[in-house]
């Protein structure tokens, strides 16, 4: 989501840095092709490095990730494989990198989408926001804000495979659309509406998109049914479990904390259409503990342990961070 910030809960100085920048022409920035990206290691709770759990998490380790590049910025979705890292941001940005226990990023590169909905020149027509891998082929999915659209690319992101809008997308917000979108291990494809609502449902409802496969191939129509987050809470990613439950981040914009997120556990097994899920709460990121705009989730295994990343967007605002935490699934 390119989050529109509550200016009055600003500080002064953001404020006025946060109007600075909004009110230019919102131009894409491309990333240099001569990639340069820090890591310094943060803790879970700033002031208590010996806390090392939130809910049925178990912090493993994070770190602040920066660049003096101007295209390094708002991402928003993630892919974890081993130790390589896809970090996509919301102008269309792909940072790839491969890090290992110490920390340390190396084998960084920097790149911009080839192919996406418009003309690539603003950042409505690459306001990227879910991101989804099929193990199998390496293709990749990217779920398009502005537009309501799907892309499929190639593994390495040299060009675009496929698009679709589907239909039953069309009336979702520009700037509340497919904000998170999962393929299933089954070959189905899964897209939440951030802010979209099933047509007839409550307020609290976001709806939910269940394609039987490939939503670029062949208009496949979807099976619907609704996800309610918690009170004030809009999901910003979802992945797939191994048992095919669901972790779903949600996030909040409120003060005095700014951003909050949640992570609730969503059971979709066995869902029908026009039922309506709520999920179990497993951890809660609030202050005192590390807490940013997050909106990328990435799970995998390693060993006997399920462990689970998360990136924040930053909103390309100074006082705002791009965190990469890791946790240990304990569920």
């Amino acid at each position: 989501m390119r989050f529109r910030l509550r200016l009055f809960a600003l500080p002064p100085l953001a404020l006025a840095i946060s109007f600075l920048t909004a009110s230019g022409k919102d131009l894409r920035t491309p990333l240099d092709n001569r990639p340069v990206m820090d890591a310094v290691q943060v803790p879970l709770a700033p002031g208590d490095p010996a806390r090392h759990t939130v809910g049925r998490l178990r912090y493993l380790g994070g770190v602040r990730l920066t660049s003096p590049d101007l295209g390094f910025s708002g991402f928003s979705a993630l892919s974890v494989v081993g130790d390589r890292f896809t970090m996509l941001s919301d102008r269309g940005n792909l940072v790839r990198f491969r890090m290992g226990s110490d920390w340390r990023p190396f084998d960084i590169r920097f790149a911009d989408l080839p192919d996406g909905p418009g003309l690539g020149s603003v950042k409505g027509d690459r306001d990227s926001e879910s991101l989804a891998r099929d193990p199998a082929t390496g293709q990749f999915w990217i779920g398009f804000e502005s537009h309501n659209a799907i892309y499929r690319y190639d593994p390495g992101f040299t060009r675009g495979l496929g698009d679709a809008a589907p239909k039953s997308m069309a009336r979702w917000p520009q700037n509340g659309g497919p904000e998170s979108m999962v393929r299933l291990s089954d070959g189905r494809f899964l897209v939440i509406g951030e802010t979209a609502r099933p047509i007839g449902g409550q307020r609290d409802q976001r709806e939910v998109l269940l394609f039987p496969h490939d939503p670029t191939l062949g208009n496949p129509q979807p099976m619907r049914f609704a996800y309610v987050p918690p009170a004030h809470y809009d999901p910003s990613d979802a992945v797939q479990l191994p048992d095919g439950r669901l972790l779903v981040l949600v996030r909040r914009f409120a003060v005095p904390s700014l951003f909050t997120v949640k992570i609730e556990l969503v059971d979709i097994r066995g869902v029908q259409p026009g039922q309506v899920l709520r999920g179990t709460e497993i951890a809660d990121l609030s202050p005192p503990l590390q807490h940013d705009n997050f909106e990328g989730l990435a799970v995998q295994r390693e060993g006997d342990s399920l462990v689970l990343w998360m990136v924040s967007d930053d909103n390309e605002q100074w006082w705002q961070q791009t965190l990469l935490l890791k946790f240990r699934l304990d569920l």
